[in-house]
């Protein structure tokens, strides 16, 4: 190890330290990063400049984490996935932490039109490569698909905003009768339907609403269920996945339509094994 690399004990207050910022942060909280920095210099015996560069690369590789960052540290991606590993043993002992991020300021959605949908990505405006590359290998090794997917709190929290969302828009134009019967299947009927919410089109036309929510930027990875993607494509005139992303801080969306493969690459992650 060169004098240069950062030690797991280094790594675990840095990773401490920015949480603690970000927390602040999140929760409209005043917080002085010179304060911050100095604590650490005197935990690690680190310079001021070393510090704030790490900062800047644990933002990178907590984007990879699909989680936000804090907004003065722009990400830095030249990190060693020991610095990773760091963010994943802070977020096992603290679980309570990503659990609470959704922000109960997201009730003002619930008859608002206001959430800015916006354009997909797309492979035009994708990252540099070698970002890409570090973003991949995090969110793979870490699976932070499976670990958004896994976060129920989260994912009610993003249906109940586009359920909101949907009967209010319908309530704009009019349509009353429409905005009545749209439905949220996933907590009425369960999550076997292939999407979340029944809405429709002004003309009374049906959309079948999956939605995914991170706390991340727009391009962290999502999961997607083999009986999703059926009714996707049996269905595509009518079915619609929304996407929610920076959810913790400031909700924005974008929408995509079957067939999704011009749009995402799907990559199997599971297998089912049977006894023959």
């Amino acid at each position: 190890m060169s004098l240069d690399d950062w030690s797991d004990t280094e790594n675990d207050a840095v990773v401490a330290s920015y949480f603690a910022m970000l927390s602040d942060e999140l929760a409209g909280q005043s917080y002085v990063k010179a304060s911050h920095n100095r604590l650490l210099q005197e935990q690690i015996g680190r310079t001021r400049g070393s510090i704030e560069f790490k900062y800047c690369n644990v933002s990178a590789a907590a984007k990879g984490f699909g989680l936000p960052i804090i907004k003065g540290y722009q990400p830095r991606f030249n990190f060693q996935m020991t610095l990773a590993e760091a963010i994943s043993r802070w977020l096992a002992k603290h679980p309570e932490w990503e659990t609470a991020l959704h922000n109960p300021l997201h009730s003002e959605f619930a008859e608002a039109t206001t959430l800015f949908v916006g354009v997909a990505p797309t492979l035009r405006n994708t990252p540099p490569p070698e970002e890409t590359e570090k973003l991949r290998a995090v969110a793979m090794r870490f699976d932070i698909a499976g670990r958004d997917e896994r976060n129920r709190k989260l994912g009610r929290a993003g249906e109940e905003v586009v359920f909101h969302r949907e009967r209010a828009q319908l309530k704009e134009l009019g349509l009353h009768d429409l905005a009545r019967r749209v439905r949220w299947t996933s907590q009425e009927d369960g999550d076997g339907a292939g999407y979340d919410i029944l809405s429709f089109l002004p003309d009374g036309g049906e959309r079948l609403i999956e939605v995914k929510t991170t706390n991340g930027w727009e391009r962290t990875p999502f999961h997607i269920s083999r009986n999703e993607l059926e009714v996707a494509n049996a269905r595509r005139d009518d079915w619609y996945l929304f996407r929610l992303y920076d959810f913790a801080r400031a909700p924005k969306a974008f929408e995509i339509r079957p067939p999704l493969e011009a749009h995402v690459a799907l990559t199997a992650t599971s297998f089912q094994a049977n006894f023959g």
